[in-house]
């Protein structure tokens, strides 16, 4: 497990009707970590309570990180304790960054983003202009008032631009493709961030269009919404290093089997939304539910299984833990 930081809030701000950005700086002063765009760090807020936010903003700023949340309805506890407990001067824990999104070199790059998911795509909007990159951002709100970072993204780029479209007027991504869609170009690069439904309907529209896999990205804020099939079976989990095994009931997750048993297991969002708890599968057949690993990853020679949500096809699952 990676080591924690200490850092101050030191500052929160208003960035539209439901999102707020906060500030963090090293609570003993010096620079914080270096990181990329794309990247996202841990930030436990209290007890137990752990969540994954993308910085965002300029990335070659190493005196502060910026983060910024919506509030969500449907909160599990992090986006409420951060909009109605957190305050500036508080001390908290957060991991070193890590990317599981980073930014592939391009001729050009289309960044498509949809509520809270512009928070990874700014910080990338960014390091493009400073690159010289040719970039287009599109980035959909339901009203006018609900953009986070709106001065930022409305300032005129020299190598790229952002345009808003506003779904209560009409200018949802159903009703409205982007011209650049329609030209999948081989030396450009497609990144999509936002609620689920958003990324599954850009992704079948580049792919009818004729965009390569391979030139999709994609990087959930929701985990991906699994149905229970009738008759799932459960099957046995084996550890390489020892040969232990242990049985996988239908409705039990790899990870709670493994800590029931005395196996660490390094568990950071439970959702398959982080990566971190990514481990190499040796035998078996691995049925994937996270949102982290790329459709090519999935089925690459090489399998990595996500052990707090995904589940094995096959009766036994060998992995390397």
């Amino acid at each position: 497990m990676s080591t924690t930081l200490q850092v101050v809030v030191d500052g929160m701000y208003r960035q539209g009707r439901h999102n707020l950005a906060i500030n963090l700086v090293a609570e003993n002063g010096q620079p914080l970590p270096g990181w990329q765009p794309g990247a996202h760090i841990d930030v436990h807020l209290r007890d137990g309570l752990v969540r994954q936010y993308s910085l965002t903003g300029q990335s070659d700023n190493s005196h502060h990180y910026q983060i910024c949340i919506a509030r969500d309805k449907q909160s599990r506890g992090g986006s409420r304790y951060v909009h109605d407990m957190l305050r500036p001067g508080q001390v908290i824990s957060i991991s070193p960054p890590r990317n599981l999104f980073p930014l592939i070199p391009a001729g050009k790059v289309i960044l498509m983003a949809a509520g809270i998911g512009i928070t990874p795509l700014y910080a990338m909007a960014e390091a493009l202009e400073a690159a010289g990159v040719p970039f287009v951002l599109h980035y959909y709100v339901k009203q006018r008032g609900d953009e986070a970072f709106l001065p930022e993204l409305s300032k005129p780029f020299q190598h790229g631009f952002c345009e808003i479209w506003h779904s209560s007027e009409g200018r949802s991504p159903r009703h409205h493709a982007p011209a650049e869609l329609l030209d999948p170009a081989e030396d450009t690069h497609l990144y999509l961030c936002g609620p689920e439904g958003f990324m599954s309907h850009i992704h079948t529209a580049a792919i009818d269009q004729g965009w390569r896999e391979a030139n999709i990205h994609t990087e959930a804020f929701k985990p991906q919404t699994t149905i229970a099939q009738a008759g799932e079976e459960g099957f046995t989990v084996t550890l390489a290093s020892s040969g232990q095994q242990w049985p996988v009931a239908p409705g039990q997750t790899i990870a709670t089997v493994l800590l029931e048993n005395g196996v660490d297991v390094p568990l950071s969002c439970e959702m398959g939304m982080c990566g971190a708890c990514l481990t190499r599968v040796t035998a078996g057949e691995v049925d994937h539910r996270d949102t982290v690993q790329s459709a090519a990853e999935k089925c690459a020679p090489e399998q990595y299984i996500a052990l707090c949500c995904s589940r094995s096809l096959s009766p036994n699952l060998v992995i390397e833990l």
